[in-house]
């Protein structure tokens, strides 16, 4: 899986919970979910638990704290699915 592809799911999982258009239409590795797509913390929760389905991985608290930007997501998921 290409991070380009990776990128796209992110993308397609954190839409439904968008508060920012302008931050998804700008959609990259630096891509804040907090401040550039302002998605609520009880959301990120449900992006999460849906990465973890998509991906098939499990996602644990340390991991989960730093994943703050799509890029951050990138990493965690490459770094789960090798293991």
């Amino acid at each position: 899986m290409t991070d380009n592809t990776i990128l796209e799911k992110i993308k397609i999982i954190v839409t439904p919970y968008v508060q920012r258009q302008e931050g998804l239409d700008d959609f990259d590795e630096k891509t804040d979910f907090l401040t550039d797509l302002e998605i609520n913390s009880a959301n990120l929760v449900d992006v999460i638990l849906d990465v973890e389905d998509e991906f098939n991985i499990e996602i644990d608290n340390a991991s989960m704290e730093g994943m703050l930007t799509a890029g951050d997501a990138k990493r965690i998921i490459l770094t789960k699915m090798e293991n």
